[in-house]
């Protein structure tokens, strides 16, 4: 789990750089938090490892491997012009 943390507060600083993706960022986060996890230990809001490492594994080949800043950004704003493109239609 410390890993875990330890991710998301490496993500938080990456995002921090860039106020544009900010609300992105938060409905984003929300999205990976699994339902009731106020009810689990450690009772943080932080997503499952196990969806965490599914992610790294599809995109680098490894469940061990950090989120890399700028693959984030990217995706970040990836699902803010999705959001935007969806509200147009």
């Amino acid at each position: 789990m410390k890993k875990v943390v330890n991710e998301t507060v490496q993500a938080a600083s990456a995002v921090v750089r860039h106020p544009s993706l900010w609300v992105t960022a938060m409905v984003v986060y929300r999205r990976l938090l699994p339902d009731g996890w106020w009810c689990r230990r450690p009772f943080l809001p932080v997503p499952d490892p196990a969806m965490l490492g599914f992610r790294a594994t599809t995109q680098y080949g490894s469940g061990s491997h950090p989120p890399e800043s700028d693959d984030l950004i990217a995706w970040l704003r990836w699902c803010k012009a999705e959001n935007r493109r969806q509200r147009i239609r």
